[in-house]
């Protein structure tokens, strides 16, 4: 069973015992990511919106380290420290996935790292 382990420097580093993604059997399955700025790894300023576009962000440098893009995701996994914040999440979420739905799940989540108002991870396709 082969393994790959996906790093890219447009993402934020790995900072514990875990790889940005993994691939196995066609499929990238991505790490939680933050709204860590990977120039600087601190938390962008700003809100919700700020912090998604900066997950996303994140999220596409590892997709694309992978061979895939947000077309190739099939699953999104997101995690609000408050579901007040879930419209305004929705938005850039919305824009950044364009006519693409892939299935989401949408939690609470109490004490997410470093104290972030979002965190998302994916799961998505290898192209053919």
């Amino acid at each position: 069973m082969e393994i790959g382990l996906v790093a890219t420097d447009g993402a934020p580093r790995a900072i514990g015992p875990y790889s940005q993604a993994v691939i196995h059997g066609g499929l990238i399955y991505t790490a939680g990511q933050i709204a860590l700025d990977p120039a600087t790894m601190e938390i962008v300023k700003g809100g919700i919106a700020e912090q998604t576009e900066r997950v996303l962000d994140n999220l596409q440098a590892v997709l694309e380290a992978a061979g895939s893009d947000f077309a190739g995701v099939l699953k999104t996994t997101v995690f609000l420290r408050d579901m007040a914040d879930f419209s305004a999440m929705n938005e850039v979420y919305a824009r950044r996935f364009g006519s693409h739905r892939p299935a989401r799940s949408t939690v609470a989540a109490a004490g997410l790292p470093r104290n972030v108002l979002v965190e998302i991870e994916v799961v998505a396709a290898l192209p053919h």
